[in-house]
Formats: structure tokens, C-alpha cells, sequence
């Protein structure tokens, strides 16, 4: 067996065991679901603050990563409340969510208290990195928490799980349609290999997806379609900007934890950019 066709096996091995075990966790119920976020959360963020650092900065590691599980853990909280409590709970009537939100708006300012003792030459852009770490993975997977509960009729995995396949249909849909037919570049200077004709490719695919949804889903079929069209969009701008991550840290993936596929960021990017304007959008229009 050829090389090649050794890896195109070791990645469609790896790529089935993610698919299986991204659709598990989020089907079988809101605490695998929840782990499920966790797990993406803490890898993803290890892997930015190492392309970071392979770019001389020096995130902190530590507080960047609690301030993400706890803001995480936060809004986790709250989409659970609205899915089996009736509504939002108001900031007086839990203790826990009060003792939650004190303790993440107390390691904003101990960033700055930590880096008084680092000794550093750019402590602004230190702290900087380690907030964007924050932004760029850990805000984009707390918000993904209200995706099953955006619709309003208590926890709902299929919309979570047709978010994710609309996603993926965007993926395939643009490399089989770019790899035929793509001769204008998208985006040269950060993803070469992305066209024009690919991204219109996937944005097919994602609306085809979007409506095969709303059709088992019973929703509104143009509504869905819309949803489709921000996924994808967004998506490719997700993908562009680890794209543009990867490029200054001089590196092809951000990691290696999926074999074949590199690491979570590679898997995830579409995702991370795109799951703020989809929340967003569900809770405006569907």
C-alpha cells in the first residue's frame, strides 16, 4: 500500500470516529454535550496560544484557559436553564451563577496582576493575546451552548446536529466543486487552494442541507435556508481566519491531536467564527 493511500485511510478512519463521536455527545444529552464543548474548548485554546507563541508572544496559559472553562461553564448553565427551567434565571436567584460571574470578572484584572511579575518586554500585547485566545475559542463554544435551545420548546439536539452538517456540506460541497472546476482563487494570500467557485459550490451544498433540515426538523424552509447561507459564509471566513493564524506561526495545522486531520482548530474554525452570527440569526428569525 502507497503512502498516500496510507493516510487518505488513517484520515477517513479519524474523520468517521470524530463524526460519530461529535454527533454521540451532542445527541445523547445536554452533560455529554456540554463535556463534549469542553473538551474542544481546552484543546482549542492550547493550540492558539502555540501558534502565538510560536510567534514571541507569551500568553497566559493558565488564566486565559479558566477564564474560558468558567465563562464556558456560565453560559452552559444558562442554556440549562432554559431548557428545563422555564426561562432565564435572574442573577439573585443563583448563588452559584452570582459566585460564576464574580470569580470571571476577578481574572480579567489578575491578567494584569500577573503580568507586573513576568518581566516582559510587551506586557500589553502578552495580555492581549491571552484575551483573544478567549474570544476567538471560548466565546464562539459558550454561545454554541444556546444553539439546541435557541427554538424555544426546551432542549433540541436536532438543531445543534443540523448546524453541524450544514457546516460539514459547506466543507465537501466546496473542495469537490473547487477542485473540479475552481480556477479563480478566493483568497490567495492566506488559503491558496480555496476558489470562488468552490465557496458558491458550498454555499449550495450548505443550502441543500439547510433545507433537508427544515423539511425533518418541520421548520420554515426559507428560514433554514437563510441559516444555511450565514453558516456558510461565516464558515469560510472561520476557515480564513485560522488560515490566517496558521500562516504568521509558520505552520501547515495547529495541532496533531486528530490524525489525518491535524488539530481541533483545523477541524473546528468554520465553526468558531460562525456560531455567534447563527445564534444571533436563530434568535431573530427562527
Amino acid at each position: 500500500m502507497s503512502e498516500k493511500m496510507k493516510d487518505l485511510g488513517v484520515r477517513t478512519a479519524s474523520g468517521l470516529i470524530l463524526g460519530v463521536v461529535v454527533l454521540g455527545a451532542i445527541y445523547w444529552s445536554v452533560w455529554s454535550f456540554g463535556a463534549l464543548l469542553a473538551v474542544i474548548l481546552v484543546a482549542g485554546m492550547s493550540e492558539f496560544y502555540s501558534l502565538v507563541e510560536k510567534q514571541g508572544s507569551a500568553p497566559q496559559r493558565l488564566i486565559g484557559t479558566i477564564t474560558g472553562v468558567v465563562l464556558l461553564a456560565l453560559n452552559f448553565y444558562f442554556a440549562y436553564c432554559i431548557a428545563y427551567e422555564q426561562g432565564l434565571v435572574v442573577l439573585g436567584d443563583s448563588p452559584w451563577l452570582g459566585r460564576g460571574l464574580a470569580f470571571l470578572l476577578l481574572l480579567l484584572p489578575l491578567m494584569l496582576v500577573c503580568e507586573l511579575f513576568r518581566r516582559r518586554e510587551h506586557p500589553a500585547a502578552d495580555v492581549g493575546v491571552t484575551l483573544l485566545g478567549v474570544v476567538y475559542v471560548a466565546l464562539p463554544l459558550s454561545l454554541m451552548s444556546f444553539i439546541p435551545v435557541a427554538g424555544g420548546a426546551g432542549w433540541q439536539p436536532g438543531a445543534m446536529i443540523a448546524y453541524v452538517f450544514i457546516i460539514w456540506a459547506n466543507d465537501v460541497f466546496a473542495y469537490l466543486v473547487g477542485m473540479t472546476l475552481g480556477r479563480h482563487r478566493l483568497c490567495e494570500r492566506l488559503s491558496p487552494k480555496k476558489s470562488w467557485e468552490g465557496f458558491f459550490g458550498g454555499l449550495l451544498g450548505a443550502v441543500a442541507l439547510g433545507l433537508l433540515a427544515a423539511r425533518l426538523l418541520g421548520a420554515d424552509y426559507l428560514a433554514w435556508a437563510g441559516l444555511a447561507l450565514v453558516a456558510a459564509v461565516t464558515g469560510v471566513l472561520g476557515d480564513l481566519a485560522e488560515s490566517m493564524f496558521k500562516r504568521a506561526a509558520g505552520v501547515k495545522d495547529s495541532g496533531r491531536l486528530i490524525p489525518g486531520h491535524g488539530g481541533v482548530l483545523d477541524r473546528f474554525d468554520a465553526m468558531l467564527l460562525s456560531a455567534p452570527f447563527v445564534l444571533v440569526y436563530m434568535l431573530i428569525v427562527i
